[in-house]
């Protein structure tokens, strides 16, 4: 569905992004609650969740999830707020099992699916295999659950394709271009040019840059008419050089700009509407 309206998401943590990178990393359950509304006053309509365990290190165990998001959940409905909750399922070093096992228990609108193995800023194995997309993409559509296509590289979208024509992923798709991570494609307007001239009739698309690649990846996505702007923690911890930024910061600046480029800011209910998704999917809060 195209529309005026701009989508934000807030990625809140990550799984990598470390204290000694940025002071206001949210890690703990509470943090991660306190983050969430704030990014939700600031504008946020989508909230992007990885959770961390006591020692603050990435974790993909059912149970931290289900504390994390029902805590949000809950957080919203008693501030009268509402967000569409978004969770991955990425966690190389996690097993495929653990990486899927809370989507049928907490029941989340979106979940991110990467379409690809990548190596990762040469260090480790970004790893994603075909039985794994196969048997995620299908869960997806058993849950009524909608993916978040996570793009790197340019070859990804071809594996997208793959699966949509078998019918394990169906059609309209909203796709997260995430650029500049080393290993992936840059992040600079030939990168998406070519990625947004490759994607499916009747898709929407969001764009996210890593780092220094943040706000560049933001002003050109929205020249291009991008239906979303991915901004948060996870993925660049500065405002400017040497300037730390909280989630709530970023959520601000983002709105602004689309402000600025003549786009109004969509609420929870009309991003459900631009995806797709059913109204009675997840928990909402009923003004």
């Amino acid at each position: 569905m195209k529309t005026n309206k701009l989508m934000i998401t807030c990625a809140l943590c990550g799984g990598g992004t470390t204290r000694k990178q940025s002071p206001y990393v949210p890690l703990t359950p509470e943090e991660l609650v306190a983050d969430s509304l704030a990014a939700v006053r600031a504008g946020a309509c989508i909230l992007h969740i990885h959770v961390r365990d006591d020692e603050g290190a990435n974790t993909m165990e059912t149970s931290r999830f289900v504390q994390v998001v029902s805590m949000i959940r809950e957080a919203l409905r008693t501030n009268h707020l509402d967000a569409i909750i978004n969770v991955t399922t990425s966690g190389t070093k996690f097993s495929e099992d653990m990486r899927v096992a809370h989507l049928p228990i907490l029941m989340p609108e979106m979940c991110s699916y990467d379409p690809g193995t990548l190596n990762w800023a040469n260090s480790y194995i970004f790893l994603n295999t075909p039985p794994f997309l196969e048997r995620l993409g299908l869960l997806t559509q058993e849950l009524d659950i909608k993916p978040e296509i996570e793009i790197f590289d340019a070859g990804m979208l071809g594996n997208v394709d793959y699966y949509l024509k078998k019918g394990v992923l169906k059609a309209p798709l909203h796709y997260q271009l995430v650029l500049d991570v080393p290993g992936g494609m840059p992040g600079n307007i030939d990168s998406i040019n070519h990625l947004v001239s490759k994607l499916p009739e009747g898709s929407t698309w969001s764009i996210t840059g890593i780092g220094k690649a943040h706000m560049p990846c933001m002003l050109a996505g929205l020249a291009a008419g991008c239906d979303n702007l991915r901004v948060g923690l996870e993925d660049n911890v500065f405002m400017k050089k040497g300037e730390y930024a909280t989630n709530a910061q970023l959520v601000e600046r983002a709105v602004k700009l689309g402000i600025l480029a003549g786009r109004e800011i969509a609420t929870a209910a009309e991003a459900r509407e631009i995806l797709g998704i059913k109204p009675e999917k997840g928990v909402l809060y009923q003004p």
